[in-house]
């Protein structure tokens, strides 16, 4: 189960190492209007420690990825401005869903067009402090899905927090209509 303190750890620091972090990205997998793992990501974005920042992006605007579309119009503006933004900060949290027991097409489209071109992936992705994150209705949170994450994240040379895991499972049981998250009652588990 997700616990505040085990978030609050993963965002202030970087992973192996002994400095605070200043400057975090965020990204949900999902694209729903009240989505769980949204809301999630704005209550870290809450938790995170003065003197820190969280940006939350989005990857709504995301194409499908193809490469013939890339070899004619090139990586799309808003994939390039996440590109330079995940780049320049010092970590990465995804939160993500788990359908079918796995990646959520929309996440996976958007590590697809983040690591194009491939020699731009050790900018991106070399050495990059990422965590994951997950809400789900389900009892056992988004474990499968953070779990088929982590070659995908490794592939890249992203530095993963391997803290404990960080979900939220029966995640509409614990928020309100609008998708956000009811921070108190997280903050118990």
């Amino acid at each position: 189960m997700w616990r505040a303190e085990g978030l609050e750890y993963a965002l202030v620091f970087l992973p192996h190492r002994e400095r605070l972090m200043a400057h975090l990205i965020g990204f949900s997998g999902s694209l729903r209007k009240d989505s769980y793992n949204s809301a999630l990501l704005r209550a870290a974005a809450a938790m995170v420690p003065s003197g820190s920042r969280m940006e939350i992006a989005s990857i709504g605007d995301f194409p499908l990825y193809n490469g013939d579309d890339e070899a004619t119009s090139g990586v799309p503006a808003s994939v390039v401005r996440l590109k330079d933004a995940i780049a320049s900060a010092d970590g990465l949290l995804i939160a993500t869903p788990e359908y079918n027991n796995s990646i959520p097409g929309v996440a996976k489209n958007a590590i697809d067009w983040l690591s194009r071109p491939p020699p731009d992936i050790p900018r991106v992705f070399g050495g990059k402090p990422v965590a994951l994150v997950g809400a789900s209705p389900g009892g056992f949170g988004t474990i499968l899905s953070q779990n088929a994450w982590l070659p995908v994240l490794r592939t890249l040379g992203a530095d993963l927090w391997t803290g404990s895991r960080l979900m939220v499972s029966r995640a509409g049981q614990g928020s309100t209509r609008r998708g956000r998250s009811s921070t108190r009652r997280s903050r118990r588990r």
